[in-house]
């Protein structure tokens, strides 16, 4: 973010169990794994709805990148927990999430098995944003500074635009939908047709 963009961005990682006094500090989480999990505790459902009733934002990425089994079975037992009766819905090409400082057409990170996003969305804005693809493991550098996962099927420019997508994600977070606003649009479709055209 801090390379990429004009925001100042802190490198310190903080975890956070979501019955901390601190969650509310921190508009953005980010919750991966690859493992089935224990279910949630009331208290936490609780905190996780509140959470995102009131403006925060969660990115969940299933870094087994598989539909139907470990953490993606779990995470979407225990929304279903947070939001009775919803489930994730598939995000449109056109999403604010694919065009808020990239201009994006589909979703990939250390994988590209589902390129799209799921999300819930309250009011218009995508609280819940998930990731088939697992993008942490694009991301992800050991302590010399080198990739430690190959990104598969498209290698190094799959990679990029995990990073793009992920930089989308977080400019969402930050600023919301304003990249729907009226003045943006025939900006935004004028390079799409260019893009298109090449």
């Amino acid at each position: 973010m801090q390379e990429r963009t004009s925001l100042q961005v802190s490198p310190d990682r903080v975890d956070l169990r979501l019955t901390d006094p601190r969650l509310f500090r921190h508009p953005f989480l980010y919750w991966t794994g690859s493992r089935d999990f224990d279910p949630l505790s009331e208290a936490e459902i609780e905190r996780l709805r509140m959470f995102l009733d009131n403006g925060g934002i969660l990115l969940a990425d299933d870094a087994l990148s598989a539909s139907g089994v470990g953490f993606d079975r779990a995470f979407q037992r225990e929304l279903s927990r947070v939001y009775p009766g919803e489930g994730l819905v598939r995000l449109p090409e056109d999403h604010t999430l694919f065009q808020s400082f990239y201009l994006l057409d589909r979703a990939v990170g250390r994988t590209a098995n589902r390129t799209f996003l799921s999300g819930i969305n309250r009011g218009g804005h995508a609280v819940v944003i998930y990731s088939g693809n697992d993008l942490g493991g694009a991301w992800a550098k050991d302590r010399s500074g080198r990739w430690q996962n190959p990104a598969t099927p498209g290698g190094e420019l799959q990679r990029e635009m995990a990073i793009r997508l992920s930089i989308n994600i977080l400019m969402y977070a930050l600023c919301g939908n304003y990249k729907k606003d009226m003045i943006h649009t025939p900006f935004i479709d004028e390079r799409r047709r260019g893009r298109r055209g090449r």
